[in-house]
């Protein structure tokens, strides 16, 4: 994600707490999304599992009204690895 941030020029903040601390009541308060989570500005994207960087530029492109980026083409091993 840093990759990301650097290239739109956009600020990427990463919270990386112990499991039992998204689960306490403290937190639950916060009303922020369970952990795995991607925001963008107030809109939770995703939450509780991953996303591939590829659907995350794309929605950053569209939080930031810019063209999606082309699908990067992949070679028989990128696809097999999906790399």
């Amino acid at each position: 994600m840093p990759r990301l941030g650097e290239k739109y020029e956009i600020e990427i903040k990463t919270t990386s707490k112990p499991r039992a601390k998204f689960t306490t009541s403290e937190y639950l308060e916060l009303g922020l999304p369970k952990a795995p989570a991607i925001m963008v500005g107030d809109e939770i994207l995703i939450e509780g599992s991953g996303i591939s960087e590829e659907k995350l530029e794309a929605i950053i492109c569209q939080h930031l009204g810019l063209p999606s980026p082309e699908p990067q083409k992949r070679g028989i091993f990128g696809r097999i690895l999906k790399k």
